[in-house]
């Protein structure tokens, strides 16, 4: 039985926010990270704030804009005008979900492709396609770099990405299987059927679904990587979607909380800085 090493997304996203921070030192002008925030889910909010506080921690400009859940899909376009207008403002996201009524695609579309933090607008997924430079999804960008930084390679790897969300499952198989990271991709879901015969082949495997320990030991092969990117609300508290036993058969796994998510917050900076950089 082996003991698999630990993936630290929060000390690793503290190195990287401390190299932007280096950076950021060296600007005449600070970028600005802005984010639209609809409604008063405290999961946002707390994630919201959270992006504020990093912002704070490497000298990066926030811009705050709070509209209440009565808000309207104009009133949502309007303050996304003032941040595509805003000299001030290098970049910034939509916490996402929006309320229900306002369509989030129109909303994404509206952001300047630019701006766009999250590397969610159309054009950029596009140029994600198509391997042209762009804002990559904070999520799947956090997911490489942290086994990057622990040295382990996707390069003819074979990887299950269990999820097929627009925000990490869909980017994150094009990211993978793009020159450079190299890996061989199987996208699953819900619909797959058999699912541990993917999971159990896999060098490595990502966990995206949003339920509560799906993922268990059982489905995984002797030494694969895990990474642990869901969330679900229980009764006993917050819960990733892979159970505990895994880190007793696999070599490294990031466990929620603490592992992908961190990192997710560290790539938003990146991206606003880059953008402030390219633009």
């Amino acid at each position: 039985m082996m003991s698999a090493i630990i993936l630290v997304g929060k000390a690793t996203a503290a190195i990287i926010k401390d190299e932007l921070r280096q950076v950021v030192l060296t600007m005449a002008k600070k970028p600005g990270l802005g984010t639209i925030l609809v409604g008063d889910d405290a999961g946002s909010h707390s994630y919201v704030s959270g992006k504020h506080r990093d912002c704070a921690e490497v000298g990066i400009n926030s811009i705050r804009i709070d509209l209440p859940a009565t808000a309207s899909q104009n009133d949502v376009a309007a303050a996304l005008k003032d941040l595509n207008d805003s000299n001030e403002c290098t970049g910034y996201i939509v916490q996402l979900p929006l309320p229900n009524g306002i369509n989030a695609n129109k909303i994404l579309e509206s952001i300047d492709p630019k701006k766009d933090a999250d590397g969610l607008h159309p054009l950029n997924l596009g140029k994600l396609v198509i391997g042209e430079r762009a804002p990559l999804p904070c999520t799947p960008r956090g997911i490489l770099e942290l086994l990057h930084r622990y040295s382990l390679t996707t390069s003819g790897k074979e990887v299950v990405v269990i999820g097929r969300g627009l925000t990490v499952g869909r980017p994150l198989g094009l990211l993978l299987s793009q020159r450079g990271s190299d890996a061989t991709v199987t996208t699953t879901h819900t619909k797959t059927k058999d699912l541990i015969s993917h999971t159990k082949r896999a060098d490595i495997v990502i966990a995206a679904i949003g339920s509560a320990h799906f993922l268990t030991a059982a489905m995984i092969k002797q030494g694969a990587i895990v990474l642990d990117v869901g969330i679900t609300r229980t009764s006993a508290g917050l819960q990733g979607d892979v159970h505990p036993d895994v880190a007793k058969v696999a070599s490294a796994f990031a466990p929620m909380p603490g592992g992908v998510g961190p990192m997710t917050r560290a790539m938003l900076l990146s991206n606003v800085l880059e953008m402030a950089q390219n633009n």
